[in-house]
């Protein structure tokens, strides 16, 4: 029995040498996929492949013969669940919010009904163009869902935004959104975010570099799975990934760790991704520290160890999840953490990985499972490390119903 019919539209961008890939996962999952593509997209991808993998003829014209249904875009659109496009090309998109119609895809986005799936694709000028952002701006709020692009190496050999999300991604959002309790049903998650600021006085503290965004794209991830998520974030400049996370701003580690108690009790899975400080001063000043010639001397204390506290009552069937950021000895200590603090796993980032660490796109990490060997995944997308971690929450960790 399948699954459901997936329409998959292919437009001229570099980025449809990916395609297949999307193709492959969607008809490996039980889904029938049919392809409709621009004439520019068979610049970058052959009809033999796509018919290959989908297992059905390419669509291509809109004046070819009638198919067996009757009208080709009327017979396409009937017959979709769903329909993705991948790449979405700022061109398909532009003619979409202007409701241009000139070949078979456009006609039958067009006609479309169901849900509907852009995957952008372009160089970061064009994405960044004012009538871009106008178009994707206006088809968001009319229901179609735009998978925001990536950061990273463009084809054009410039490093910026415009770089369609990966077919893993692409497959998941597509999939969580047919079938959202398939994963993981009315489950609950609570993850941590950001940094935590330590007052040093009434205007000065102590930080570090975290942006939060990987974090934040854990709870994106986990609320693709049809969990329910609450997200405990640190300061971060980043908004609400996802209108149906509950969204609580903190500041200071001991901030974090009270809104963190509150919720843990009730979350099945309890992912700890900020990075909170070890520290914080002793005797924070009321006012503002003036500038003297003298040293200043600032006494630290200990902060509470969020992740140890919340495990140490952890619950039959609860999973927790912690982060590690080594800069020596990096598997043997964050193999001591992740039995210290009796957690599930422990996602280990080194800052020795050039384009890993704070407050850039890509992480390359290593999931650290009790009595496993290490998953050691590689350099990709924030978004893309999010997805890898919650797959193994919810396939290896969450215990069986």
């Amino acid at each position: 029995m399948t699954k459901g019919h997936i329409l998959v539209g292919i437009t001229g961008g570099i980025a449809a040498y990916k395609t297949p890939l999307l193709i492959r996962l969607f008809v490996k999952a039980g889904y029938e996929v049919r392809t409709v593509v621009t004439r520019n997209a068979l610049e970058f991808v052959t009809k033999s492949t796509l018919e290959t993998l989908s297992n059905n003829p390419l669509n291509i014209d809109l004046f070819s013969a009638a198919t067996e249904n009757g009208i080709r875009h009327i017979s396409l659109y009937e017959w979709a669940d769903a329909a993705i496009v991948a790449p979405a090309t700022a061109n398909c998109i532009g003619k979409l919010a202007s409701g241009i119609a000139d070949d078979l895809l456009s006609t039958t986005l067009l006609a479309f009904r169901k849900p509907l799936f852009l995957a952008p694709s372009m160089n970061e000028n064009m994405y960044l163009h004012f009538s871009t952002q106008k178009n994707i701006a206006y088809l968001q709020a009319q229901g179609i869902h735009i998978i925001e692009p990536e950061e990273g190496f463009l084809a054009c050999k410039a490093q910026g935004k415009g770089r369609m999300a990966e077919p893993e991604r692409l497959f998941s959002i597509v999939d969580q959104s047919l079938h959202p309790a398939a994963t993981a049903p009315k489950r609950k998650a609570l993850v941590s975010a950001g940094p935590t600021y330590e007052a040093v006085d009434a205007v000065r503290f102590i930080g570090n570099r975290s942006s939060g965004k990987m974090g934040y794209c854990i709870a994106e991830a986990l609320a693709r799975h049809g969990m329910e998520v609450e997200l405990v974030s640190g300061p971060t400049h980043l908004a609400c990934p996802r209108p149906d996370i509950r969204l609580t701003r903190v500041e200071s580690a001991e901030e974090m760790y009270r809104e963190t108690e509150k919720r843990a009790k009730d979350a099945d899975v309890v992912v700890m991704a900020a990075a909170v400080a070890d520290y914080r001063p002793a005797h924070p000043a009321p006012n503002k520290l003036k500038k003297k010639t003298a040293h200043l001397t600032i006494d630290l204390e200990p902060t509470t160890d969020i992740l140890k506290n919340l495990a140490a009552r952890k619950r039959q069937g609860q999973v927790f999840v912690g982060f590690a950021l080594e800069t020596d000895n990096e598997e043997e200590n964050a193999r001591r953490k992740l039995n210290e603090k009796n957690a599930d796993m422990i996602v280990l980032n080194s800052l020795h990985d050039e384009g890993a660490g704070f407050d850039v796109p890509t992480n390359k990490v290593s999931l650290l499972l009790p009595k496993q060997e290490s998953i050691h995944l590689p350099l990709m997308s924030k978004e893309d490390v999010a997805e890898h971690i919650v797959n193994e929450i919810v396939n290896t960790l969450i215990p069986k119903e």
